[in-house]
């Protein structure tokens, strides 16, 4: 499907522009492919209660969704890299903020053009409810994370969500320690006496802040089972 949009440049199908940023966009067209958005480190990309006629596919960097509480406290959501899609919503706002962790850059695909598109064809309707389904998964998957019992299996948890080798393998984190003491629900301090507790205990390296090796994944498994 995606090939024939490649070809029919002179009248491109209505569903271009959803289809096109789901794939590689450097093997279609300039004029068929949707252009990307760039933003700054820490910048907004929305805002929660902002009308959301969009969603987002990462091209490059790090997103984060969050919310904030009446007294001022973050809380994460979720982290989004590379080929990752974020911004789908039941209502008409969304539930919400996202925020550059990195500098990034984004494709944001209309969700009114997504919806009829995905009414047309078949084949962008299954592509469209895998990437809403990923995301729902991702929510299951960090609701577990939040209810272990112990900062210690909270901390594991989220090292081999970013890992994705054995052992011996390194982790480059992008976020900062307060970006993951907000996403496991901890305190700063606790993230940075884990972590020196995972690496006294011989299971981790810590490189630099935020370059992690990890020496023992069977033990990391363990701690966050």
């Amino acid at each position: 499907m995606f090939a024939s949009l490649a070809q029919n440049l002179a009248a491109p199908h209505p569903n271009a522009i959803f289809a096109a940023a789901f794939v590689n966009t450097a093997d279609l067209p300039r004029r068929v492919a949707p252009p990307a958005m760039h933003f700054a480190q820490d910048s907004s990309i929305y805002e929660e209660g902002d009308t959301a006629t969009c969603f987002y596919r990462v091209v490059s960097g790090v997103v984060r969704t969050c919310r904030f509480t009446a007294d001022g406290r973050r809380h994460i959501d979720a982290f989004y890299a590379a080929g990752d899609v974020f911004g789908f919503e039941i209502g008409t706002e969304h539930g919400f903020s996202a925020e550059a962790v990195t500098s990034c850059a984004l494709v944001a695909i209309r969700r009114r053009g997504a919806e009829e598109g995905a009414a047309r064809d078949e084949g962008s309707a299954m592509q469209l409810f895998g990437y809403a389904m990923r995301q729902l998964e991702r929510a299951r998957a960090h609701s577990q994370l939040l209810g272990r019992c112990s900062a210690a299996q909270k901390m594991a948890a989220f090292l081999l969500e970013c890992e994705a080798g054995g052992a011996g393998s390194t982790i480059e984190l992008p976020m900062t320690r307060q970006d993951i003491a907000d996403y496991l629900g901890l305190t700063i301090e606790t993230v940075s006496r884990s972590l020196a507790q995972l690496e006294k205990s011989g299971v981790i390296t810590l490189r630099t802040a935020r370059l992690i090796l990890v020496r023992n994944r069977g033990a990391l498994q363990d701690m966050s089972a």
